[in-house]
């Protein structure tokens, strides 16, 4: 491993918090499961609730800094800001708050995200996005408005120019399921196989049910601190090496691209990597984001894991599973433990790196990778490193 002399270590997680994960509609409401979360992660940085001085919530999560002003007692907010990138929002965060504590601004920061199942079907959600009214113009006239539909015409782009098969997307399925089997805060406990995938029912194809990320409630939060500060947190701070968002050509739509298989991230991975000073044999653990099968294996290919067109062999072979070269979604991942927009991705990397995995605890985990996808292609790609 190469040390960056870029830029100092600014910063640091020193706390997660999680909710438990259930399917359907929660009793409570978005904003309490949020307040839960973000307290859990606040008492496991050690801090007090009131030291928060930033705090940057999902634009999707319905919960605003000052409801966590008002219910923590917070009294010198110096921070609050959203960052509107779908999926890849809460990754994209570490960066703003990263560049918050370096500036000076804050020495807290709580990022948090949380849902209650009640927001609606997803082609309404959908509708709230600004890159709807392209959507509109391109993709609707032909019937094409949910997720599932919209990133259909990639994955099936990649079989046509690649030879992969949905069997190679099972793969990926089948590995998250197994991991969440080991999670006891994971939704889906049901064993699966390969065979199952493939039984499953049609969604958009070429996505089967079991290539679908699940609709879930519950909160998820971190804190990230000044690195002076994160020594005197009761667990090992991971910190963080470096950040990186990109957004892909032609961001408001996707049949409008010239190349439909590249995502932001393939312009935010080079970045990343370079700033952290690391390559990618010294990644030990990642954490990538999965609303759909496919997505994995894409940012597997924009990370620089494998060539583009290489994605489904790097798959096989329990290559991304617990023991393999490159463990990925150890917590089961949007597909099987729970859907909070990747959060849950940024708590899992940071337990992963404290060594607090439990039974899909990654031997030796020293150097982490985690990232967000969202909206139609925006990508944002954190380093992470355990303390020393």
């Amino acid at each position: 491993m190469t040390r960056s002399a870029q830029r100092p270590e600014v910063a640091a997680i020193t706390g997660v918090g999680e909710t438990p994960y259930s399917r359907g509609a929660s009793e409570r409401s978005s904003l309490a499961l949020q307040l839960e979360a973000g307290l859990r992660a606040v008492r496991d940085a050690g801090l007090e609730p009131g030291e928060i001085d930033g705090i940057l919530p999902m634009a999707s999560g319905s919960a605003l800094a000052e409801d966590f002003v008002q219910n923590f007692g917070i009294r010198d907010l110096r921070l609050s800001a959203t960052v509107p990138m779908g999926g890849a929002s809460a990754v994209a965060s570490l960066q703003l708050a990263c560049a918050a504590i370096e500036a000076g601004i804050c020495r807290h920061v709580l990022l948090v995200t949380g849902r209650d199942g009640r927001g609606g079907n997803i082609g309404e959600r959908l509708r709230l996005m600004p890159q709807f009214r392209t959507v509109a113009e391109f993709e609707t006239p032909s019937g094409a408005f949910a997720p599932v539909q919209l990133y259909a015409p990639m994955a099936r782009r990649h079989m046509e120019l690649y030879g992969t098969r949905s069997e190679d997307l099972a793969h990926i399925a089948v590995t998250m399921r197994r991991h969440a089997m080991g999670n006891a805060n994971a939704i889906m406990q049901k064993p699966m196989t390969i065979a199952d995938h493939q039984s499953s029912r049609l969604i958009s194809e070429p996505f089967r049910l079991f290539d679908c990320s699940l609709e879930s409630s519950g909160a998820a939060a971190v804190v990230v601190s000044a690195s002076e500060a994160a020594a005197d947190g009761p667990h090992t701070p991971v910190t963080i090496l470096a950040v990186a968002e990109g957004h892909p050509d032609s961001p408001s739509t996707i049949t409008q691209r010239g190349e439909l298989l590249q995502l932001g991230l393939a312009k935010a991975a080079p970045r990343a990597f370079a700033a952290a000073g690391v390559s990618h044999k010294d990644i030990d653990v990642a954490q990538i984001y999965d609303c759909f099968t496919y997505i994995v294996l894409c940012q597997l290919e924009d990370l620089g894991f494998c060539a583009k067109g290489e994605g489904a062999a790097f798959v096989r072979d329990g290559r991304i599973g617990l023991g393999g070269a490159l463990p990925v979604n150890t917590h089961g991942g949007l597909l099987s433990q729970a859907h909070m927009v990747g959060m849950n991705h940024i708590v899992e990397l940071a337990r992963q790196l404290r060594g607090d995995g439990g039974d899909n605890q990654v031997r030796d985990a020293r150097i982490g990778l985690v990232t967000g996808y969202g909206d139609l292609g925006d990508g944002a790609v954190a380093i992470l490193r355990r303390g020393e």
